[in-house]
């Protein structure tokens, strides 16, 4: 049996700031900002006792849109402390989403960083909610979005009927220690902590809802899988308003008393900078991340021998990608993690012992306390090994369900608690499992069932191949024709029948790509997945193939 926690966040940090006060808990490298165990707890704790003042109560959803500024993380133990309910919301919505997340999740307050990229987020929120600009600050009435009240800027401006940060911890000066330990002593560790939307490749968003024992006990499994220890620098380049960073990332962390560095925007350069001048032991990211640090230009002027672990993860992880990993990033231990949001987000994950072989061609085995099974897509039988069927995951990791739909959490989570992932996988005898592609992205063409991830792992062993994408296109004769679109490495350059002659007598003629296309990048969700629909959507208007009436 594995170990299980009760801990809600609050008592987990304060446990920890008592055990470890003088361990680095969050380093930001580029602002020169370090928060010992002992300091990040005392700032949650103003920060709660600010959001308790503005009238922010326990069951709340407290929304949040912000890149991995300190204020994030600050944020997501605030608002547990008080039990209000962090609400994520992706940092590349723009004005219909943000309006969307703000009225499905009855968010009564938003915190939100200026701008981020190409979004002014300030002018974004003017938009969504005309009468905020006039509104008296914490008095916000809009009839779109009768929940909300309070809009709150991270940041020194204080823009119109919005607040700052720094006012809300001055107003925690009003609110005693025992006020606060009075909330604290209410909460209990399997309420509702965190809600998260799932990405939305295809369909409307649905909130997930995350309890304090969801999240505690996957992180804690997650660094344990990683040998995390008080010692361990986690160099963490992957958005906190995705699981990846919140929960693999942010709560691995603070079960160990490790210590969080984190880069407030992907760069690759950046995130080499910062693994080198922090002696960062470990690193996260999607594979698109690790290409880029490893393919940047100055890659080899850095000194990463600090690094041992770390996870890759978020879409599938090419073989050749992890091999490079390992050698030259020297992370020699690197993991892979398998699992969506809903179940916190981990099912499955790789060992640090586990042979490199295992560790890059699978996803390891169920984490500790997780039960993990094949099943027939169309009977629901539990498969023996070898075959392949639908993964299904249950345990203390399943979600409570999505907010407001009770119908969409039923056609997910069954009778028995088992989550239907909607991924199709194969387990081996030793229960180590390899993900073979998602039920909805199978190809079939004239009759025979095809797996992109074969093909992707296929190509990514030509020597001029960085990246490749397979999907599935309509075609008239055979349903469904096979198209890949590949990033070359750069300077590269290479034809289409180039890439097809490669496959001829290598890999069955029928999954050879009838079509290919030679692009800079994908179509991606801002936390690292790659959209496909997307890919194929384009595939469709690009090639005329609307005519051909096949579906997918």
């Amino acid at each position: 049996m594995s170990k299980r926690i009760t801990h809600t966040f609050g008592e987990l940090l304060d446990d920890m700031a008592q055990r470890f006060p003088d361990n680095e808990a969050l380093v930001y490298h580029e602002r020169g900002l370090r928060y010992t165990y002992r300091d990040f707890n005392e700032v949650c704790r103003q920060v709660a006792k600010g959001l308790l003042n503005l009238g922010v109560k326990k069951g709340d959803n407290v929304s949040i849109w912000a890149n991995n500024v300190p204020e994030w993380v600050i944020l997501q133990f605030a608002t547990a402390k008080i039990g209000a309910i962090l609400v994520t919301i992706n940092t590349s919505y723009k004005s219909a989403e943000l309006e969307y997340i703000l009225e499905q999740s009855d968010s009564t307050t938003l915190f939100m960083v200026k701008s981020f990229k190409d979004t002014d987020y300030i002018r974004t929120m003017y938009d969504v909610v005309p009468e905020l600009a006039a509104a008296e600050p914490g008095r916000l009435a809009s009839p779109k979005l009768p929940c909300l009240k309070n809009v709150v800027c991270i940041g020194s401006e204080i823009p119109a009927g919005m607040l700052n940060l720094t006012s809300i911890i001055d107003r925690g000066k009003a609110v005693s220690d025992q006020e606060l330990r009075a909330v604290e002593a209410t909460l209990n560790c399997h309420e509702v902590v965190n809600m998260q939307y799932t990405s939305g490749t295809t369909g409307f968003p649905k909130g997930v809802m995350l309890t304090h024992y969801n999240v505690v006990n996957n992180g804690f499994n997650i660094g344990e899988c990683m040998k995390f220890t008080e010692k361990d620098r986690l160099c963490i380049p992957v958005p906190f308003f995705h699981c990846f960073g919140c929960v693999l990332a942010v709560m691995a962390c603070v079960t160990h008393a490790s210590t969080m560095v984190p880069v407030e925007i992907f760069d690759p350069l950046t995130v080499l900078q910062t693994i080198e001048k922090e002696k960062c032991t470990a690193v996260h990211g999607v594979p698109t991340m690790f290409i880029a640090e490893l393919e940047h230009p100055e890659f080899s002027r850095f000194d990463l021998t600090s690094l041992r672990t770390g996870i890759m993860a978020g879409s599938v992880c090419p073989i050749e990608v992890m091999k490079r990993v390992v050698k030259d990033m020297h992370v020699s231990e690197i993991t892979s993690v398998y699992g969506q949001t809903e179940s916190s987000p981990g099912i499955t994950q790789t060992r640090t012992d586990d042979s490199i072989e295992l560790r890059v061609a699978t996803v390891g085995r169920a984490l500790p306390g997780a039960e993990v099974r094949i099943v027939d897509i169309e009977t629901g039988a539990t498969l023996p090994p070898g075959k392949q069927g639908e993964l299904c995951g249950r345990g203390y990791m399943v979600m409570k369900g999505y907010y407001k739909m009770p119908e969409e959490t039923a056609k997910v989570i069954d009778a028995d608690g088992w989550l239907h992932t909607g991924d199709l996988a194969i387990m081996d005898e030793n229960g180590y499992c390899k993900i073979t592609g998602r039920i909805k992205q199978m190809i079939i063409r004239g009759g025979e069932n095809i797996y992109p991830r074969e093909i992707e792992e296929f190509l990514y062993t030509h020597p001029n191949i960085s990246d490749v994408q397979i999907y599935g296109v309509p075609d008239r004769k055979y349903g469904e024709q096979v198209m890949a679109a590949i990033v070359l490495k750069k300077g590269i350059e290479m034809s289409e029948e180039e890439v097809r002659e490669f496959c001829r007598g290598r890999i069955a003629n029928y999954k050879i790509p009838r079509y290919v296309k030679f692009v800079e990048g994908y179509p991606m969700t801002a936390s690292g997945k790659i959209q496909k629909f997307k890919l194929r959507e384009m595939a469709i208007k690009e090639l005329r193939l609307e005519a051909s009436g096949a579906t997918a």
